[in-house]
């Protein structure tokens, strides 16, 4: 996609949200399109370490749950002052300490390769959640409510809020991603995707880009856990530690293609909208069965995505002309 094509779909998309925040309805459909936007965010967060780098990160719903934690400690301690604070604060504070715990792990763990790396991530989450479950501030194992302000002005309700809050903060996602890929930086990120040890020996820094690489994926994973309590209202480790959240981070991706920008937009839209309408229709059980099912399939006859898959039928189809 050009330059230009692409600030007309950032564009075209913040307008179609704002339209929809000021025509809509059914409080249902912002509920169901926050869901989609927080898995949009996490899918692009999840590719610029996995899929640009290839390091496969199974703690995705660590940072998410730091991030959710974050708020509810920050929320009560603020509370207790009298304090109220917007939104915005909240969020840069889930960035600033998962773009940290990013950072941190990166340094401890990115001289690791391979299964080993991932191990590493998924023994990361299972700490945080036990360290969740045993601090008594945030409500321990037995969780924590949240109170939902009243929305802001311009908005009727404070769910028309969140969404719009998460739709901002998705085509942010999606600018970086795409900087990303087209800058320097992820050419060296590409470098290290293909041939790790040959791009140190071209002089390619690999550790420093992949330290600002886990850095930059874990401030947009805090941007996507951060308002998640005033969403639910009622936070505990086990919702915040969610399978499902981790898995949709990894197959998101994967099905709409990791080598590529737009890959997690696609397959974050088309399998996240699966997932609202399975619920509604049938069970929210099925959704981590959906998942898997889908991503195994994606991996043994399309494992570039659906954008890779198009992109090998248009190469035959030339081949062929």
């Amino acid at each position: 996609m050009r330059s230009g094509g692409f600030w007309g779909f950032i564009i075209g998309a913040l307008l179609v949200g704002i339209a929809f925040v000021a025509l809509g309805k059914n409080e249902y459909y912002y509920f169901a399109a926050y869901v989609i936007l927080q898995s949009l965010i996490m899918a692009v967060a999840w590719n610029i370490l996995g899929g640009f780098t290839g390091y496969v990160n199974f703690g995705a719903a660590g940072f998410f749950a730091v991030a959710a934690y974050t708020t509810i400690a920050l929320n009560k301690y603020l509370q207790g002052l009298g304090l109220q604070p917007p939104m915005l604060v909240y969020i840069a504070a889930g960035a600033v300490v998962c773009g940290l715990i990013g950072l941190g792990t990166g340094y401890l763990t990115l001289r690791l390769r391979g299964v080993y790396f991932a191990i590493a991530t998924l023994a990361l989450a299972v700490v945080f959640q036990t360290l969740a479950n045993n601090w008594d501030y945030v409500g321990g194992a037995k969780g924590s409510y949240i109170l939902t302000p009243a929305p802001p002005p311009f908005f009727s309700s404070y769910i028309k809020y969140l969404f719009f809050v998460m739709l901002l903060m998705s085509l942010f996602a999606i600018i970086v991603s795409r900087y990303i890929v087209h800058s320097k930086f992820g050419r060296g990120l590409a470098a290290v995707r293909d041939d790790e040890v040959a791009a140190e020996c071209m002089g390619v820094p690999t550790l420093r880009l992949k330290l600002i690489s886990t850095t930059v994926m874990g401030v947009l994973m805090g941007m996507a856990g951060a308002p998640y309590p005033f969403y639910v209202t009622y936070v505990d480790p086990q919702s915040a530690f969610s399978l499902g959240i981790a898995v949709n981070a990894i197959a998101m991706p994967m099905i709409g293609g990791t080598a590529y920008w737009y890959g997690p937009v696609i397959g974050a839209i088309l399998l996240g909208t699966a997932q609202e309408v399975i619920s509604v229709t049938i069970s929210s059980e099925l959704n981590v069965f959906l998942v898997g099912v889908v991503l195994v399939g994606f991996v043994i006859l399309a494992p570039s995505g659906l954008v890779g898959l198009v992109n090998d039928l248009r190469a035959r189809v030339k081949s062929r002309a």
